[in-house]
């Protein structure tokens, strides 16, 4: 197994347990007991430096998880609008895999769906059929 693989499947493991109930309750728990113990330590700085550094080691790696779990997700979504696309008739082809264009070229496509979607409100303003969509 490659390292590649074996951090998807540990991120994807991660994440799935992050995101239960009882994982919540385990962390509102451990500053439940953090706070209670404030006064056993004298709300000292060291009894601070304790949740301030738990909580930062946390908050690190969970940037790491949190974006690997999106751009797994997108991914996925990008890889489905694709299909979609190229299984619709009179979709354009050339739409697929456009997350991978550069900024102009993205602008430029913009551009032109914008145009399109005014022409067809103003077409439909006008009473006028709207052809290039399909009958709802």
């Amino acid at each position: 197994m490659t390292s590649k693989r074996l951090y998807a499947n540990i991120a994807k493991s991660i994440s799935r347990l992050c995101g239960r109930p009882g994982t919540f309750l385990l962390a509102v728990s451990t500053i439940l007991v953090w706070i209670v113990t404030g006064p056993l330590f004298g709300f000292s700085d060291t009894w601070q430096l304790v949740i301030n550094t738990g909580t930062t080691i946390i908050t690190f790696l969970m940037v790491f998880l949190i974006q690997n779990t999106q751009n797994r997700d997108t991914a996925a979504i990008q890889l489905k609008l694709d299909e979609l696309i190229r299984a619709t008739r009179g979709a354009h082809n050339a739409l697929l895999d456009l997350e991978e264009l550069d900024e102009k070229a993205l602008e430029e496509f913009r551009d032109r769906y914008e145009e399109l979607a005014r022409s067809a409100r103003t077409r439909r303003a006008s009473g006028l059929e709207d052809t290039d969509t399909p009958d709802a």
